[in-house]
């Protein structure tokens, strides 16, 4: 099934969301209600009227009867909310699907609205009086949830109705809304079963979630996991006399986790949120381990000291300016409790584990360094391990969904038990039992029987062990994803940078294992090869990958640096030539290709989902041609596509310069999109391409899209020779406003350089007036260009900063 940007219609007893009320303006609130309207959705957002007006408002003689008084404090989180950096909007443009109002004068209107989503303070009395109020003009059927993230569902819907107790449940949401996958789905004790399956499908399919059933126990899953590792983290790095750098270094990428490891984090979230999570947490007689959620020192003294994280200007880190007026990270020293400049981090272990890409393997060697690092992530892995066992069957009864949660929620690659796996259980319990502990007698008995692993993958789906039947079932709603990592029995063909796999009824898929899936030798190789075979004995191809960090980065600047610096200009042509044919063999291919991109799409990357019969996007697909950024244009059809995706808007009836001048200005700068949806308002992506909510989906929906064309009847297109272009009058428009920058000084001289040789190409060169031109003609153009800048000294100097710092240089 398909998830689109359209209005969603669900099929679960005709329940349909076309509205949805958030209650609650605050950071959570005014973010969930973002994200329903990224997805179609009409909202409606409310909160209290303040008690009176504040001076400004008195200045100006208003009083609590103005609607801009009573307002007040939605109007003022929603503009925060639009002003959040990362965005929490696919486009400016959603904005407008959200109507904002208060309780007293706006809550009548919920009866028309199909889902009431409470995001209020975490306190019960607060919400109970909602609650109350929510029932007097709540429609009997109309979903009642709470994205609470610890109160008991059995409290909340005390003293409530019948119905109003069957549709209600915990759905609580990890912030930032749009960006963490988790939604947890906590069912009350009167929940209709039809509810929580709705919710889980919603939640999926429409929302884009990883939706976890959960148990309502104290921090469902993902938080009481998860900031019971934040805080054990802390205590052992007090307790070996780790610095902060070193424990961030520590438990950070290099162990698939997000960059801001665990003091970093601590200060994003804020120490206060976790704290009082802990706090809740420690009060839990039935845990054997709550002595795990008590403060650690540094924890205590910072809150004694309110130094909360960002929220207060200073945590475990603090901003600074020096003398120059440049920004100076400081870290806290947990022995003297001062800022010192942040200090760089080297571990043997660490090392050792450079040439390592792949996380599983990567593991065993960690935890085998006989460094300091070896024995923190003996500690905190064995600890991690111990305690999730004995969740089992407490805060769920599959081990599966422990791994969801924490990896969902927290931005893990793996979860605890796909890391147990990964350097083996009978080793895992070694390590627990070397650390004076021991995990629940069901591991030992899982090993008793035979059975040495927590996952395996059976036919292509990956199979969780089952404790009770003590076998390995499918892990649910997996069932239609299509993950590449489990089909390694369906490779047909591979090298060192690429595979391409069969993925069944007639359709092969080419993925890249290049650093940040580059174009290489290995990748282009890989692509010619996937065509031919596709063309060969199959019917269509998908170019996608289940890479966490880009799709593609782009071009590998490597031998172009190298051919250029020697002045091999005939290398350096053969290899745009080489690029282009392999680019416009995705267009011209007998059988449909389907392109599916996400995260970071740049440059080659963008090329190739610009060249594709259609594109399968995620919504999180950060896409654009960046080639300028190296002193660069784009060669590999990019400026080509470009200008001929203008002359179609052209025969839109668009005033024909201005859609030029946005696609010029989005290549000159170098924009990237901050999602599918702006890539799709910036053309990279067409009207007809899809963008897909749910990433675990997006193999199988481009998979979907290649069948259902190639079943329509499929024909190879014909190049074009149709492409408008402006000539000389596009030259010069583009000339004079390149001019003006470069006065104005917004431009550098080389900027203007590479300026002009993107405006000659996108305008067709210097033909006398707007005429038709070939798409070779324009690849011959570009072509041309490219390797008129490569030989550019400024432009090597930029190639040159980003290889060896990996940052972009203007000069």
């Amino acid at each position: 099934m398909e998830a689109t940007l359209e209005k969603p219609k669900t099929q679960s007893k005709n329940r349909t969301i076309r509205r949805v009320a958030v209650l609650g303006s605050g950071i959570m609130g005014s973010r969930i209600a973002a994200h329903f309207a990224n997805v179609g959705v009409d909202v409606l957002l409310l909160d209290i009227v303040p008690k009176e007006p504040n001076a400004a408002e008195q200045a100006k003689g208003l009083t609590t009867d103005s609607p801009l008084v009573r307002n007040r404090i939605v109007n003022d989180a929603f503009q925060t909310m639009l002003k959040a950096s990362p965005a929490s909007l696919y486009s400016p443009k959603f904005a407008s699907r959200i109507k904002l109002g208060n309780f007293d004068d706006n809550l009548k209107e919920i009866a028309t609205y199909d889902w009431i989503i409470e995001v209020v303070v975490e306190r019960l009395d607060i919400k109970r009086s909602v609650y109350e109020r929510v029932e007097q003009f709540r429609k009997p059927g109309t979903l009642i949830t709470s994205n609470t993230s610890g109160i008991p569902m059995h409290l909340l819907t005390e003293g409530r109705s019948d119905d109003f107790r069957r549709n209600f449940c915990g759905t609580h949401f990890f912030n930032p809304p749009r960006y963490l996958r988790l939604l947890e789905i906590i069912p009350g004790p009167d929940t209709d079963p039809a509810v929580v399956d709705f919710l889980m499908n919603y939640g999926s399919l429409y929302l884009g979630k990883t939706t976890v059933l959960c148990k309502d126990t104290p921090g469902f899953i993902a938080n009481r996991l998860g900031i019971q590792s934040l805080i054990q983290t802390i205590r052992v790095a007090e307790d070996m006399g780790l610095t902060v750098e070193e424990v961030d270094k520590l438990t950070g990428p290099v162990v698939g986790r997000p960059k801001s490891g665990t003091f970093r984090l601590s200060d994003v979230v804020g120490l206060d949120t976790t704290v009082n999570v802990a706090g809740n947490l420690s009060k839990m007689e039935h845990d054997e381990s709550r002595a795990s959620f008590d403060l650690p020192a540094s924890v205590q003294k910072l809150m004694d000291n309110k130094w909360l994280g960002d929220k207060t200007g200073q945590g475990y880190y603090k901003k600074t300016k020096d003398a120059t007026g440049k920004t100076e990270i400081l870290a806290l020293d947990l022995k003297t409790f001062e800022y010192k400049p942040s200090q760089k981090v080297k571990f043997a272990t660490l090392e050792g584990t450079k040439a390592i890409d792949n996380l599983r393997k990567r593991f065993p060697v960690l935890l085998a360094g006989t460094d300091k690092a070896g024995e923190f992530y003996r500690r905190t892995f064995a600890d991690g391990f111990q305690y999730a066992t004995h969740r089992i069957p407490e805060i769920s009864d599959e081990l599966y969904r422990i791994d969801a949660a924490i990896t969902a929620g927290f931005g893990w690659q793996l979860g605890l038990f796909e890391t147990w796996d990964a350097i083996g259980v009978r080793k895992g319990v070694e390590l627990i039992e070397a650390q004076g502990k021991k995990p629940a007698q069901w591991v030992y008995d899982m090993l008793n029987a035979g059975i040495d692993s927590f996952y395996r993958v059976e036919k292509g789906k990956k199979q969780y062990y089952d404790i009770p039947s003590k076998s390995y079932k499918t892990i649910p709603g997996t069932e239609a994803f299509t993950i590449l990592e489990n089909l390694s029995q369906n490779v047909v063909w591979k090298n060192a940078d690429a595979s391409i796999y069969d993925l069944g009824d007639g359709i092969l898929n080419v993925e890249f294992r290049s650093k940040m899936n580059t174009f290489g030798q290995g990748v282009s190789e890989a692509l010619m090869k996937g065509i031919a075979l596709a063309e060969k004995d199959f019917r269509g191809l998908v170019v996608g990958n289940d890479s966490t960090d880009a799709f593609s980065a782009g071009a590998n600047l490597g031998m172009l640096f190298m051919f250029a610096v020697e002045q091999e200009f005939d290398e350096v042509n053969l290899m745009i030539a080489q690029f282009q044919n392999m680019i416009m063999r995705l267009r011209y291919s007998s059988v449909p290709v389907i392109v599916a991109p996400h995260t970071l799409t740049l440059g080659g990357g963008c090329e190739a989902v610009l060249h594709s019969d259609r594109a399968v996007a995620h919504a999180e697909t950060y896409m654009g041609l960046v080639e300028v950024g190296v002193g660069l244009i784009p060669a590999g059809g990019g400026t080509k596509e470009m200008a001929a995706r203008a002359s179609d808007l052209y025969q839109s009836g668009d005033p024909e310069l201005n859609i030029l001048q946005n696609i010029f200005m989005n290549i000159a700068t170098a924009k990237v999109s901050t999602s599918a949806q702006e890539a799709r308002d910036m053309n990279y992506l067409r009207p007809t391409d899809q963008i897909v909510l749910n990433r675990s989906s997006l193999i199988a929906e481009a998979k979907q899209a290649a069948i259902e064309l190639a079943e329509n009847g499929y024909t190879q297109p014909k190049q074009r020779t149709d492409i408008k272009v402006q000539g000389k009058t596009g030259i010069a428009l583009f000339k004079a406003g390149i001019a003006a920058m470069r006065m104005g000084n917004y431009i550098s001289d080389h900027d203007v350089k590479i300026a002009d040789k993107l405006a000659y190409v996108l305008c067709g060169g210097d033909l006398s007036s707007p005429q038709l031109v070939s798409e070779k003609y324009l690849l011959d153009l570009e072509r041309e260009a490219f390797l008129s800048l490569s030989g550019e000294k400024k432009t090597l100097e930029r190639i040159q900063s980003l290889l060896t710092g990996g940052k972009p240089l203007r000069n």
